[in-house]
Parts: C-alpha cells; sequence; structure tokens
C-alpha cells in the first residue's frame, strides 16, 4: 500500500502569471541590473541549490558584468517579482486536501531557503503539507538520491511505497525513480516529452484531478500485485 505522496512545487503546484524570462527581465531592471539571460539564470539556479537565498546566483551572473547593481538587490527584486505572480494551479488546493485524508502528503523544492519558503508564505501553504522541504536546507539538492531520502525520512515512510509528483525529467523522474519513489510526471504544453520511467504522465491543466487518479490506478496495481 502507498503511504504519501510528495510534489515538486514550481510548475508542478503553481505557476506565475507572467513567463520567468519577462519576470527576470522585470527584476533587473527595478534593480538597475544588465539584461540576464534565463538560460544562464538556470545554469546558475542548478549550481546554488543548496543556498539560503539567490544571492550567489546573481553573483556568478553578475561577475564581470559593469553595473554598480548588488547580487542581493537583484535576489530581492526577483523574490518581490516572483510573488507577485504566483497562483496555484486550479483545484490543487483541494487536491492536497483530499490526498491528506488517506496519505502522509510532502514536498520537495530545489532552490534557496528563502525563495521557496517565500512562495510557499504568498500562497499560504505553510500548513499544507505533513513536510515541506527545501533543497537549500539540505546537503544535496534534486536529482540527488539524498534529497528524496532527507523528505521520506521526515514523512517517516518507506521511498518505495512513496509517489512523487514533479515536472523536470532528470530532477524529479530520474531522481524519484532513483531513489525507489515511483514518479508521476507532470507534462507541461512546451515542456520534455513523456518519460518512460515515470509510472503515470499528467497534463498541467488536469493536475487537480488527473493526479489523484493516477495514484488511486498506482494504488490498485500494487494491491493486485501483492495479492
Amino acid at each position: 500500500m502507498l503511504q504519501a505522496v510528495v510534489f515538486d512545487l514550481d510548475y508542478t503546484l503553481a505557476v506565475p502569471q507572467r513567463d520567468r524570462t519577462t519576470i527576470l527581465e522585470a527584476a533587473t531592471d527595478a534593480a538597475g541590473a544588465p539584461e540576464l539571460s534565463r538560460a544562464d539564470y538556470l545554469e546558475a539556479h542548478r549550481r546554488n541549490l543548496t543556498q539560503e537565498t539567490r544571492e550567489p546566483i546573481f553573483t556568478e551572473l553578475l561577475e564581470d558584468r559593469e553595473t554598480d547593481a548588488e547580487p542581493a538587490e537583484v535576489a530581492a527584486a526577483y523574490r518581490d517579482e516572483i510573488a507577485a505572480d504566483l497562483e496555484p494551479l486550479p483545484g490543487v488546493e483541494s487536491m492536497l486536501a483530499t490526498l491528506h485524508e488517506r496519505y502522509r502528503i510532502g514536498l520537495l523544492t530545489n532552490g534557496p531557503v528563502r525563495a521557496q519558503r517565500d512562495k510557499l508564505e504568498t500562497l499560504g501553504w505553510e500548513d499544507a503539507f505533513d513536510a515541506a522541504l527545501v533543497t537549500g536546507e539540505l546537503e544535496a539538492g534534486k536529482p540527488d538520491v539524498r534529497a528524496f531520502e532527507a523528505i521520506a525520512d521526515e514523512l517517516a515512510v518507506d521511498p518505495e511505497r512513496t509517489v512523487y509528483v514533479g515536472d523536470e525529467v532528470e530532477a524529479d523522474v530520474e531522481g524519484a525513480t532513483g531513489a525507489g519513489m515511483t514518479a508521476i510526471q507532470i507534462l507541461l504544453e512546451d515542456g520534455p516529452e513523456p518519460d518512460p520511467r515515470a509510472a503515470a504522465h499528467v497534463e498541467q491543466e488536469a493536475v487537480a484531478t488527473a493526479v489523484p487518479e493516477a495514484v488511486a490506478a498506482l494504488e490498485e496495481t500494487n494491491s493486485a500485485i501483492g495479492s
């Protein structure tokens, strides 16, 4: 029997109203910083998954650039822009409450502590999960097995009896299955193709209804195998 369902945060449960490139442009304009590439930002983000804030990310990005903008100021502006834009996908709060009636519910999200905790506060989700971990608080970020083991430990569940729901192939699907969890991949309109390692694939706009259905189907399959 399944014990827990753990979720990624960004683009799995909540999305910004504007695209991230536009948000980054607005943040750099507000902080008086030069234009920064979204691709470069993502690369720097991946190298800084266990930080307290985004300041080290923008320190990398502004290195050797002619600017008086301070990395901390750009990080704060970016955080403010995202907070103003973030909204839950339709129905996900009811979905979490319904799943919680049967399973332990967790969150494991990549990113600096303050950035991701601010998102949870903005959404009013500080108490929506039995355990919520940000990789900035951990030894390693997704897809490292240690990140997934940490959330399983926090929830006091077995990884093999845990479903992980996320949109990124490497961080979420590869990471979760590598840790022994069952993965459900969230498919974005312009995102990666369905990965065969995921046990189920759910369109982003259908998360609230399709994830519980997929979890129920996995539960039924596991019960049939065990009988």
